[in-house]
């Protein structure tokens, strides 16, 4: 499944139009954002409401680095913007997870969505981050002398960051950490009861969720060439949620599906259907959720594809007969 997305990603750019590539550049960097948001809710059972926070705050980091200090280099610009997403996560996920008593998903979910609102009200006023207009005319990344602009170079670019990046993540939820996280999701109180620390699985997977979604949006500021506070905001954090639901939460590859499926259906209708084409996406959502509460991917994909398997089967089941 994985190599034929690959394979389709990466020959996208030979059949369509340069403005269609551009397109294509933003779904996989907000794919990539999907991403994130799938390893800490579909994994560890983390309902982050204010996911854009990460993503908005790195975006909005880089873009000071290039306009107040002239600093465009991918090899400065991407890891700043890692580190951002990862700091504001520790720091929001420390306060909400890693309390003297287990946080209920309602605290934690309610925790992000206000720090979600409050970045970007905070954006909104501050005259330092351009208020509502945000920061525009961000330069291009430059690799050494040359700029890295929008178009298939950037494509590539974003697409190579998202392989490396899914690879990392499907090793990690394929590992015992991940096998902890699943475990996490099913049954808390039993992983608890294992001698795990549960808090702290939490805090780790929703940092790591934190420094991707930095990751992205550093990305995404450079290729749009602005940044506004709605990246910060909790619309922004809704739609994430909802390209995790829709393609299938806890099999990595659903968040990727989702997001290229929600965002495609969602320019042809706008092109086509200008007056109502929101209408007709919500009910397309609802349909789904309703009919396959598992996503799309549960066409393809088994519940067990939610949990995984780590290490060598075991002899007995190895040796028996089919």
């Amino acid at each position: 499944m994985e190599g034929l997305v690959l394979l389709i990603a990466l020959l996208l750019p030979l059949v369509l139009q340069d403005y269609l590539t551009v397109f294509a550049t933003r779904v996989i960097i907000l794919a990539l954002f999907a991403l994130s948001f799938d390893l800490v809710w579909g994994y560890a059972g983390i309902m982050s409401f204010g996911q854009a926070l990460f993503f908005g705050a790195a975006g909005y980091g880089v873009a000071l680095m290039a306009r107040d200090l002239d600093i465009t280099s991918i090899f400065l610009i991407l890891p700043a913007g890692t580190l951002i997403g990862l700091i504001a996560a520790l720091l929001l996920g420390g306060f909400l997870l890693l309390g003297r008593y287990p946080s209920s998903v309602i605290f934690v979910s309610l925790g992000t969505l206000t720090g979600s609102y409050a970045a970007d009200r905070l954006a909104r006023g501050w005259y330092y981050l351009g208020g509502q207009n945000g920061i525009p005319s961000i330069p291009s990344l430059s690799l050494g002398s040359t700029d890295i602009s929008e178009g298939p170079v950037y494509y590539y670019l974003a697409l190579g960051i998202l392989a490396v990046v899914y690879l990392l993540c499907r090793f990690l939820v394929r590992s015992q950490f991940g096998l902890a996280l699943a475990g996490l999701r099913e049954n808390e109180q039993r992983i608890a009861f294992f001698g795990y620390k549960a808090q702290h699985l939490k805090a780790i997977v929703f940092a790591i969720g934190g420094a991707i979604a930095g990751l992205a949006g550093s990305l995404y500021a450079f290729h749009e060439g602005f940044v506004w506070p709605n990246i910060l905001g909790v619309v922004f954090s809704t739609q994430v949620v909802l390209y995790v639901l829709f393609g299938g939460s806890g099999t990595l590859i659903g968040a990727i599906i989702g997001t290229v499926i929600i965002e495609g259906v969602s320019f042809w209708l706008s092109d086509n259907y200008r007056d109502v084409w929101p209408i007709i996406l919500g009910v397309l959502l609802l349909l789904v959720i309703m009919f396959r509460p598992l996503g799309l991917i549960s066409f393809v994909l088994g519940e067990r594809e939610r949990v995984g398997r780590f290490g060598k089967a075991p002899k007995e089941t190895r040796n028996a007969a089919p």
